[in-house]
């Protein structure tokens, strides 16, 4: 008999998902605790893996599509007992399933009738047919993957992202509505456009940022920092440091730890205006914000007061690593008292970051370029980077704030106060 595939439980008041990548097709052999299909949220992805070793026998939600926790999306046949497991790819994570006999983890099973397999003129399903039937297409042009030959939902979006695969149709009138997730529309010659539905993590990426304009009194004050020293200190240990560590010495360890020490000389960027108050934090959770497979998410460094220079470095490698696989858990992105963004890396020269709400600050880095300078008299080149900090004008004055981005200034152009804590 099979079981039935459920959205799992992904986070707290989270009562609706979107179906991410399916890993198997129907048919596809499982082993236990296989992922089956990514499980997209407003916060981070998660996998449903399989409760038991089998074949998955059929998707009922197909990539792009809404539900809601707890509902069937798919069902997959056990197989036989004594049956051997599929291989599993031990690269993969785990995320429990809730079975019938009570045993709870994320995820759920239970007994549903079995599906018969499609065969001949019943080869595509209706999923499939509505999004080959929206592009112009037919059922006869694709390949199925599915039992038996069937063309599923994700073979059809497969089919109409190719442009060359189409035949030709009559044009057609003006859309009424957008198409299905990932279809194209040509409009004659090479002009097409292509609809694709906002993830969830994309969506409150919006939603916060919009709340951040709406609800902030954001203000930006610029500053730019001589990088000389700390690339030198840098030059001078990373072999060491990468030896000793396992890890490089990058310029983050350094602006993270020249944070802290800004955040404690001006506790107001670390503070959360909490009406009728304002709430200050002894300790510094500085997230870090870092290009995700699924969009820009920021991790969190708690108490980064604590941290030494490896940690940090390490820290953040592992986030960045599992940020780009969309594998950050749902705890390592809540919280932060103060953010760093650093759009240097992709060749930003200057930005106005925006806070994430409900902090008070965020300090953004541009990118490191030759410019002359003027040094006891004379016209040097040096090594330079604009800084920016964008802060709650309601929390934070602009004494403050400058004091604030003078701080890190001054921290990164003689690191060695970092040691002595000056």
């Amino acid at each position: 008999m099979a079981l039935e595939l459920k959205v799992p439980e992904v986070g707290e008041s989270i009562t609706e998902v979107m179906i991410g990548t399916w890993k198997k097709r129907e048919g596809d052999a499982v082993a236990t605790d296989d992922p089956i299909v990514e499980i997209e949220s407003d916060k981070a992805t998660v996998e449903l893996p399989a409760p038991v070793h089998g074949t998955v026998t059929r998707i009922l939600k197909g990539s792009g599509e809404r539900a809601v926790v707890g509902e069937v999306i798919g069902y997959m046949e056990p197989a036989a007992a004594g049956a051997a497991q599929p291989q599993q790819n031990p690269s993969q994570p785990v995320v429990g399933v809730t079975r019938k006999d009570g045993r709870t983890d994320i995820g759920s099973v239970s007994m549903a009738p079995p599906q018969p397999a499609d065969a001949g003129p019943g080869r595509v399903m209706p999923a499939a047919a509505r999004v080959l039937g929206e592009a112009g297409m037919t059922g006869s042009t694709v390949a199925g993957s599915g039992p038996g030959g069937r063309v599923t939902k994700s073979d059809a979006m497969t089919a109409v992202s190719q442009p060359a695969a189409r035949q030709p149709s009559p044009p057609a009138a003006p859309l009424a509505k957008p198409p299905a997730a990932g279809s194209l529309r040509a409009s004659g010659g090479d002009r097409e456009e292509r609809f694709v539905l906002i993830s969830p993590i994309r969506r409150k990426i919006a939603e916060r940022l919009v709340e951040a304009q709406q609800q902030a009194a954001l203000l930006t004050t610029f500053n730019e920092v001589d990088m000389s020293a700390v690339m030198a200190l840098r030059s001078k240990f990373k072999d060491v440091f990468q030896e000793r560590y396992g890890v490089k010495l990058g310029f983050m360890s350094f602006f993270v730890r020249a944070a802290v020490e800004a955040l404690r000389a001006v506790p107001q960027v670390n503070a959360e205006f909490r009406d009728p108050h304002i709430v200050y934090r002894d300790y510094c959770d500085i997230g870090i914000a870092v290009g995700g497979g699924k969009g820009l998410v920021v991790p969190v460094l708690r108490n980064a007061e604590q941290l030494s220079f490896a940690e940090i470095e390490q820290r953040i490698g592992e986030y960045a690593r599992r940020a780009a696989d969309n594998k950050l858990k749902l705890e390592e992105l809540q919280g932060g008292t103060f953010t760093i963004s650093n759009g240097g890396v992709y060749g930003s020269m200057m930005s106005t970051p925006i806070i994430n709400p409900p902090q008070s600050g965020i300090l953004g880095l541009h990118a490191i370029q030759d410019r002359p300078m003027a040094v006891n008299g004379q016209v040097v080149i040096r090594p330079m980077m604009y800084l920016a900090l964008t802060y709650d004008h309601r929390l934070v004055d602009g004494r403050e704030a400058v004091t604030f981005l003078k701080r890190v200034k001054d921290t990164i152009e003689d690191p060695t106060r970092l040691m002595l804590e000056v």
